[in-house]
């Protein structure tokens, strides 16, 4: 494949930058770190049968970064020439020079840092073809138009496609590179009635263009979903059982996220901050971090510091076991760095082999969550106020939709509420969750 020998040489490319800003570092400053990304791919939009864009994009940055004792400079830009690295260098001297002195500022730990790089399985190539684009994204807006006469428009069919290169390297030998590949797709429609007008998406994301959702099924699978909108009602307000349902089911564990990355827990600006290794979730519960799952989305061989990820359990049995760090706040706590910077990698959340039907029927009653609204999340007092809409289950079956409602409660007791988490897992985001049964939560609607 021509595109296979194009990324190795830019790769080749990019490697030797970064050894070249190394080199020109080694007689201006003691400690520094490079890093370089870089992304090509293209983007197409078809709506209405028309294709309102095509996109190709080859962009890149390179970010220096320089420790002049415990002063830090940093300086990122798109020139990759020698003159531009040389300036953007003491450019980066030049601030390190002139910031306040932090004792806890520093390149990581050289013990934790990655030398060699393990193969994840991130890269399948697939020569760029826009004719496949094209028809891939009309394909999917056109099976949902013909599923039923109620589906009236579209905001838009959408097919990605990407490739990219991670470089980094610094003063203390370490000097490593990956590249992944990522095809997504994505469809959105408009459904309308009698009485009002909906609107719904869903979308497919793969490391391999051969496992993305085949069009025709994307497209059926939109005309279903915006379809049930159809009918919502008001619901008065009460205390209700709640489903997140798994499509959504990751923004309830990214508060979690949050609430223990180092930033917020070294400037006590989280309600965990003293709930390290105690229980804060029901005891079968368990997360497992896993960055080197295989053709995972969120899976990397090492953070944007260059230190080792590495599989790791955030909640044991309900207990949680550790903050995520990078650097910078492990030494504010006087710990490692957990190899973090940049994020969390793929989250696997234990479930109790149920069904989504099952979990249904255990609710009984209740509101099934599809969709949320805002960001009425307090991580300080871990207060949850966020506008959604669903759909009412009675006797464990799906009886209509519902919208301008308002769940709220506090994350503590929303987490020790978790009854059960079905099988359902959806595998598309960075927390792969199935959908999760809370006993209780106040609903607010008329």
């Amino acid at each position: 494949m021509q595109i296979i020998k194009d990324i190795e040489k830019e790769e080749l490319f990019l490697i030797n930058t970064v050894k070249k800003t190394l080199e020109i570092a080694k007689n201006k400053t003691t400690a520094i770190e490079v890093s370089i990304k870089k992304t090509i791919g293209i983007s197409v939009n078809v709506r209405n049968n028309i294709v309102e864009n095509v996109e190709f994009n080859s962009d890149g940055g390179l970010l220096i970064t320089v420790y002049n004792k415990f002063s830090k400079g940093s300086v990122s830009s798109k020139d990759f020439s020698l003159s531009g690295i040389t300036s953007m260098l003491n450019m980066a001297i030049d601030i390190s020079k002139h910031s306040s002195s932090d004792f806890f500022s520093g390149l990581p730990d050289i013990n934790l840092l990655c030398f060699r790089a393990i193969n994840i399985d991130l890269f399948h190539p697939w020569e760029f073809n826009i004719e496949h684009a094209i028809q891939y994204a009309t394909i999917a807006e056109k099976e949902a138009f013909k599923f039923d006469k109620r589906i009236v428009n579209s905001e838009g069919s959408f097919f990605n496609s990407n490739i990219t290169i991670n470089v980094f390297g610094n003063s203390l030998g370490m000097l490593e590179k990956y590249k992944s590949t990522c095809y997504s797709t994505y469809n959105c429609m408009i459904a309308r009635d009698q009485k009002s007008m909906q609107r719904d998406f869903d979308y497919s994301i793969s490391r391999k263009i051969e496992n993305l959702e085949k069009s025709e099924i994307l497209g059926q699978k939109t005309a279903r979903r915006v379809l049930s909108r159809l009918g919502s009602r008001k619901m008065r307000t009460m205390k209700s059982p709640i489903i997140f349902s798994a499509e959504i089911s990751h923004i309830f564990f990214s508060h979690l996220a949050n609430a223990i990355s180092g930033d917020n827990v070294y400037q006590k600006s989280t309600f965990l901050i003293n709930d390290l290794k105690k229980r804060i979730f029901p005891e079968w519960l368990n997360i497992q971090e896993n960055p080197h799952l295989k053709q995972g989305l969120a899976s990397k061989p090492f953070d944007n510091e260059g230190v080792t990820t590495k599989i790791k359990h955030i909640i044991e049995n309900g207990v949680l076991t550790t903050w995520l760090l990078n650097s910078y706040n492990g030494r504010k706590l006087n710990l490692d760095s957990t190899g973090n910077a940049g994020g969390i990698y793929n989250w696997l959340v234990s479930n109790n082999c149920t069904s989504f039907e099952e979990l249904l029927k255990k609710m009984h009653q209740g509101v099934l969550v599809t969709e949320l609204m805002g960001q009425g999340v307090d991580i300080v007092s871990g207060n949850y106020s966020r506008g959604a809409i669903g759909f009412w289950i009675e006797n464990g079956k799906i009886s209509y939709p519902v919208n301008e409602i308002t769940i709220s409660g506090n994350l503590r007791s929303m987490w020790n509420n978790i009854i059960s988490i079905s099988n359902d897992i959806d595998t598309r985001n960075n927390i792969q969750c199935g959908s999760i049964l809370l006993s209780e939560m106040q609903v607010s609607g008329n």
